[in-house]
């Protein structure tokens, strides 16, 4: 149970061996649901995208080849993760298109309105408080811009919550409680969408 509460715990802040085996299968493990949230985008036109808790870096090369003439953002709290995001785009990076980035979701080295959509998959259930770092990506989006979440627990689901007890710090939501903290963070227009057959879980709100 040690290392198996060890090896999970590594979805929060990547470290180390372990780590290195998270981040190997966050890419692929996440793929299918990462795909079904990228879905959803299909009115947004954004010209600079930021991908907040990018982990091993593949969501935002999709983010990237979605939108071929957009500039992205990666940032993770882990520096291994910005390690293997770099590695993963290296040569989206290369064409100058991709920056990574070692960085705080709660407190970004970012100016004010600097983007036009903000994206989070699978990360959200380690951020140190709703609110106020929904605070934050608002500041960073440009006005009439868009924050995408993509969960792969809509917060009821029984998996999830046994691992919300495993690992610390982790706190799976809903999507009431997400759309409360949002409304609460300055955000308007929030849709929400619950996949058919799986806990997944994506919601789209406009600044």
């Amino acid at each position: 149970m040690g290392l198996f509460k060890n090896y999970v715990s590594q979805t929060r802040k990547p470290e180390g061996k372990l780590g290195k085996m998270m981040l190997n299968g966050m890419n692929s493990g996440h793929a299918k649901m990462a795909d079904w949230g990228l879905s959803h985008l299909k009115t947004i036109v954004p010209e600079r995208i930021i991908d907040l808790g990018c982990g091993g870096g593949r969501n935002a090369g999709e983010l990237l080849k979605k939108y071929p003439s957009a500039l992205g953002t990666a940032v993770d709290y882990s520096s291994l993760s910005v390690e293997k995001a770099s590695d993963y785009n290296k040569d989206i990076i290369n064409a100058g298109r991709l920056e990574v980035r070692q960085g705080d979701v709660s407190a970004l080295d970012i100016p004010d309105g600097k983007f036009d959509l903000a994206t989070a998959f699978e990360t959200i259930y380690f951020w140190p408080g709703l609110e106020r770092c929904f605070v934050e990506v608002a500041r960073i989006l440009k006005d009439g811009g868009y924050f995408m979440i993509v969960n792969e627990s809509d917060g009821t689901d029984a998996a999830s919550l046994k691992f919300e007890k495993i690992i610390d710090g982790m706190k799976c939501y809903t999507t009431e409680q997400i759309t409360e903290a949002l409304r609460e963070a300055g955000f308007s227009k929030i849709k929400t969408d619950h996949h058919k057959t799986k806990s997944w879980i994506t919601v789209i709100a406009k600044k």
